[in-house]
């Protein structure tokens, strides 16, 4: 059977904290989304190994189906100045005009701000993001361990001028993951997507 977007009207969709029981669906819709190289990106340097910062794993599901999902990961830019990384978020094929992914976008970043964080930063496309906030306004000063294209590293203050002078290695915090449960040791623990 074929879906449509046209089939799952807004209010069908739920967006929610994400649960144990999203992990094998979401690695496939990760899998489908950014194809089989996508542990190798840069901004999963930040994310293996980590657990996504509290309340900040969200799931779109529409009757027990996962639909869409986004993270956001504890990081630091520069020496001492804490902010989240966001991403991946992926929206299943069929569905990508339906609005899921601007309805995970406005939660995770309501959630974020709602939480006392200051700033998100993520990698992605300008032309979508900026519709968010995100933008590469003093992102210059910044770099991530690895190869990025600068024109693709965005932010967005969550409080005024808490992007103003970040200069330095944007660098992982947070969590470690717990190697010991069983879905982490059963995806060889690259769960973290």
């Amino acid at each position: 059977m074929t879906v449509h977007a046209t089939d799952f009207p807004g209010s069908a969709i739920v967006v929610a904290d994400e649960r144990d029981c999203h992990i094998a669906a979401r690695e496939a819709l990760l899998d489908v989304a950014f194809g089989a190289d996508r542990r190798e990106k840069t901004s999963e340097r930040l994310r293996e190994g980590r657990r996504p910062a509290d309340g900040l794993a969200l799931a779109a599901t529409s009757a027990d189906r996962l639909v869409g999902t986004v993270r956001l990961w504890n990081v630091t830019l520069g020496p001492g100045r804490p902010a989240l990384l966001l991403g991946p978020i992926a929206v299943d094929p069929a569905l990508r005009s339906a609005g899921i992914g601007g309805r995970l976008m406005n939660e995770a970043v309501a959630r974020a701000a709602a939480l006392g964080h200051r700033a998100i930063v993520l990698v992605g496309d300008e032309p979508y993001y900026r519709r968010f906030g995100f933008s590469t306004a003093r992102m210059d000063k910044l770099w991530l361990p690895g190869p990025v294209d600068r024109a693709r590293l965005l932010g967005r203050e969550l409080v005024d001028g808490a992007l103003d002078g970040v200069r330095g290695l944007v660098s992982a915090t947070g969590a470690s993951m717990p190697r010991w449960r069983g879905w982490e040791l059963a995806a060889d623990a690259r769960v973290a997507a």
